[in-house]
């Protein structure tokens, strides 16, 4: 499966407020712009659209199976989102005029040919504004430029989006380099991770549950956005995590509020944060968790939520 990460520079025009977590305002207001950029019919209702199956916005924001599957003893109606939103790794809430704002926009498999209309979305939200303008409104912000990989992919000045081909293809990370034996590392949770095992969200995560989560992320993004699921051991990998154990953790939970635009209603989206260590045969699954490094991990991973770095020890 292919992955591009693009990090947008952006400064803002006027005094800004913003949530002390924006993944989900920034989201938000991206969807609207996106749908404004690339739909042809104008439609509330994408399932009734003629043009549907081969709309961008659709792939982007609407995709589902036809038939529901199962898998790990879950069934799964809808298929991943094509992109992450990456927002700040800081608390600020009050920006002033001239202050960055970036954030990094991950896109896998066939989404990443759109990229030129993600970065038009981001315009156009860019000229409507986002969170609350100290004088009224939203705050407004410009994009200078975006870039990948150290290459440059968008310069405002210029207007111009360069062919740069800078995805890099994630089925590359198996199989499993098993020279290097690993039996320790440190898993830190670096935005709230949502984990529902046995259909109950976790406030703590035995090793087996992380692999499970794991393997439902990779095997769901490669099936829909790459050339099918890894040909992993699933089974096997599973049982051998229960293996695993856990040597320190400080986990705890963290509550967030959202406002959901189609729901019409706020909503709790709490999940863990801090460190967990697990020691056990882990080499076999480095390369699992690297991965999920890059693409996050859990629910809600397109407000940027399950975002996790794994250090060996």
């Amino acid at each position: 499966m292919l992955f591009g990460k693009y990090s947008f520079h952006c400064i803002f025009e006027g005094e800004t407020i913003l949530p002390e977590y924006k993944g989900s305002t920034f989201r938000g207001a991206f969807g609207y712009a996106l749908k404004q950029v690339v739909c042809a019919l104008k439609r509330n209702d994408c399932k009734e659209c003629l043009l549907k199956n081969n709309c961008f916005y659709a792939y982007v924001f609407e995709l589902r199976q036809n038939d529901v599957s199962e898998k790990d003893g879950k069934k799964i109606a809808a298929l991943p989102h094509p992109y992450v939103i990456e927002p700040p790794d800081n608390k600020k809430i009050s920006f002033k005029k001239g202050d960055d704002f970036n954030f990094d926009l991950l896109l896998f498999g066939k989404a990443n040919d759109g990229l030129p209309y993600f970065i038009y979305a981001f315009e156009v939200m860019s000229e409507k504004g986002i969170g609350r303008g100290l004088a009224g409104g939203r705050g407004k912000y410009k994009i200078v430029n975006v870039q990948s990989d150290g290459k440059m992919i968008y310069n405002s000045e210029k207007k111009k989006i360069n062919n740069c081909q800078v995805a890099i293809d994630l089925n590359k990370h198996f199989p499993a380099n098993d020279d290097h034996h690993i039996d320790s590392i440190e898993l830190n949770l670096l935005t709230p991770l949502r984990l529902k095992y046995q259909n109950t969200l976790k406030a703590d995560i035995p090793f087996h549950v992380l692999i499970r989560a794991a393997l439902r992320r990779v095997s769901s993004l490669f099936d829909a956005h790459g050339d099918g699921e890894p040909a992993l051991d699933y089974r096997n990998l599973v049982k051998r995590a229960d293996h695993v154990a856990v040597l320190s953790s400080s986990l705890v939970w963290h509550d967030w509020e959202r406002y959901s635009n189609r729901q019409e209603r706020q909503m709790l989206m709490g999940g863990m944060i801090g460190k967990i260590t697990y020691r056990g045969n882990l080499s076999e699954y480095m390369p699992l968790l690297h991965i999920c490094e890059q693409v996050h991990l859990g629910k809600q991973t397109t407000f940027g939520l399950g975002k996790i770095k794994v250090k060996v020890l």
